[in-house]
């Protein structure tokens, strides 16, 4: 055991040596893809020398807390839900979104976002109640010491944990619904008339019509985020620190946003100096396949192979969907390498091979790479720009139809919509991606922008996390529009005393002028008299 330990021992003195400085980092996770993400990030501050602590729920779905070759130290929280509960919430969530919600009408939508959010709330808070009910965890971990907390704002609590620990924190995230918790809570500017709400699937340059829905749908964001949402962790935030305060008030006291995207992914928007965009922190050059899979690939000869994933939550279609897909991978003269766990559909072609899990990054990277068919999940999607390879998205739910609009709208992809997708409709999309020369080109292009940086998304990131530990934090970077009202903020008080000032003088005026009116009226009525 410890001579399986001693490389990381040996490479963490070196790390302290260089840098004269080993910090201690705790972590409140979001699960699934989030986590495969900040994952990344997490070993590498191991590397550099940080002792990491993950607070993990005990029923989870990515997090392997068992796992006794891992470099973080796990800290369990006995949730009182099992895994077969959490399992059948994203059965139903995935099944939602991916079966039902293209047949409701808007109201009914919204209904069962509400109804998800419920629930969603009630697990969180249950997660929250096993640390902040738990003053022997909480007397633990304050006497670590801690020096930074990295969460993530999908996952509420951990900004709660910051406060009772009275340490600074970072937060690492993709989006929030419609831009919700930058623009509430962190303060950043989001013009709608060129800054797209997430989800709806716009680009910066919208039409009348476009920003007309975009505007409204921030409204209708920020109204379901008061009513569903903030309203339950208020007082929830209130109670547990024994003083009046509101979750965007916690939430907006993190030191750094580290947003999981880039300028080859984002359209030009305003940003704050605590905000640093990290997209592709994730990616790296491919490393060689297992033989068998190499042997596959290479048969492809000079039609090269397609690479498909519907991400780490999609573990099976409907049998309608599979025998759809299988039978348009079946017309490509390609090699198609499918993960998917499911039942093998009967139309499957000899040209396809299933597999329950891939090493996306290194086949993406494999140079008879020709087409990547994916959900639009931003792990995959970022590894695509990196190796410069033409996407087809058929995007499900939360940030994919986003993530998607934006490769369409940059000429790497072709959307296909998943719920009226036709054989022929797979099958035309995968021969535009791959034999128009125009999307590869436009891959590779943002591929370019993806690697021309002066520091590596994974080391900026580190680097900023790293910065917080060394200052205590980053108030410096902090905008004063945290000590604003949401009127003040937006001049409403400015505009309202100009607007009285205005009002008075033309007043005056009109008053002075009428007087003068009156006066002229009766001197000449005296003359002519």
């Amino acid at each position: 055991m410890l001579g399986l330990k001693f490389p990381w021992l040996l490479w963490a003195y070196a790390c302290c040596c260089s840098i004269s400085f080993c910090g201690r980092v705790v972590v409140w996770p979001t699960d699934a893809s989030h986590w495969i993400n900040v994952k990344v990030l997490l070993q590498e501050l191991v590397l550099r020398g940080h002792e990491v602590t993950v607070l993990v729920p005990s029923s989870n779905l990515l997090i392997n807390y068992q796992d006794t070759s891992s470099p973080f130290t796990f800290e369990v929280l006995q949730v009182p839900f099992s895994r077969e509960t959490l399992d059948a919430f994203m059965e139903d969530f995935l099944n939602f979104w991916m079966n039902e919600a293209s047949n409701l009408f808007p109201w009914e939508i919204m209904w069962t976002m509400k109804e998800q959010l419920e629930v969603f709330t009630n697990m969180s808070k249950q997660t929250c109640d096993t640390l902040v009910m738990n003053s022997r965890l909480i007397a633990k971990l304050q006497q670590a010491k801690f020096d930074v907390l990295i969460a993530d704002p999908l996952s509420v609590g951990g900004e709660l944990v910051a406060e009772i620990l009275e340490i600074p924190f970072v937060y690492s995230f993709r989006f929030s619904e419609g831009n919700v918790v930058e623009r509430l809570c962190g303060g950043l500017p989001s013009p709608p008339s060129y800054v797209p709400a997430s989800t709806m699937g716009l680009t910066h340059q919208m039409s009348f019509l476009e920003r007309l829905q975009n505007f409204l749908f921030y409204i209708f964001t920020d109204l379901f985020f008061v009513k569903f949402w903030r309203d339950e962790w208020d007082g929830y935030y209130s109670n547990v620190l024994g003083r009046p305060t509101t979750l965007c008030e916690t939430m907006g006291k993190a030191e750094i946003w580290l947003i999981r995207t880039y300028w080859d992914f984002e359209f030009p928007r305003p940003f704050l100096p605590n905000f640093e965009f990290v997209g592709g922190l994730q990616c790296q050059p491919a490393k060689p396949l297992p033989k068998e899979m190499e042997e596959f690939v290479q048969s492809s000869g000079e039609h090269g192979i397609i690479v498909f994933t519907l991400g780490s939550m999609v573990y099976n279609l409907s049998d309608e969907k599979s025998t759809v897909i299988a039978k348009a991978l079946s017309q490509l003269p390609q090699k198609v390498l499918w993960r998917y766990k499911g039942k093998k559909p009967e139309t499957l072609g000899s040209n396809t091979r299933i597999y329950d899990w891939i090493p996306q990054n290194d086949l993406l990277g494999h140079p008879l790479t020709k087409a990547f068919i994916t959900h639009g999940g931003t792990n995959g999607l970022y590894e695509a720009i990196y190796h410069g390879i033409p996407m087809v998205g058929i995007p499900m739910f939360a940030d994919q139809h986003d993530n998607i609009a934006h490769m369409v709208a940059k000429g790497a992809a072709v959307q296909v919509d998943f719920n009226t997708m036709k054989t022929q409709d797979l099958v035309d999309a995968l021969n535009t991606v791959i034999y128009n020369s125009t999307y590869k080109e436009n891959a590779l292009k943002l591929s370019k922008i993806q690697h021309d940086q002066p520091v590596k998304p994974l080391d900026r990131a580190v680097f900023w996390i790293e910065f917080v530990m060394r200052h205590k934090g980053a108030k410096h970077l902090r905008p004063a529009a945290h000590h604003l009202t949401w009127y003040q903020y937006h001049s409403l008080d400015v505009l309202a005393f100009l607007f009285i000032c205005t009002a008075t003088i033309v007043f005056i005026l009109f008053k002075c002028c009428l007087c003068c009116c009156r006066r002229c009226g009766r001197i000449a009525k005296r003359k002519k008299e």
